[in-house]
């Protein structure tokens, strides 16, 4: 993560802090996403992804499911 996102979310200016805690956001869905396609195309279960996930089977099947059956 780059100082300079970590400054900006410290920010007083609260536009400069809500962009970087969206930037933020955006990152943490990319990274769920990329896990995800690589512990199911390892031969994980759904289960498995949801309990490391700390979510449901149906939630994590719901949101990623037509991507990476």
């Amino acid at each position: 993560m780059s100082s300079e996102l970590l400054t900006t979310a410290a920010s007083a200016a609260p536009g400069d802090g809500l962009r970087a805690v969206r930037a933020l956001h955006e990152l943490a869905d990319r990274l769920e996403a990329l896990h995800v396609e690589r512990a199911r195309g390892l031969g994980w279960s759904w289960q498995q992804v949801a309990d490391a996930l700390g979510v449901s089977r149906q939630a994590v099947h719901k949101k990623y499911g037509k991507r990476f059956d």
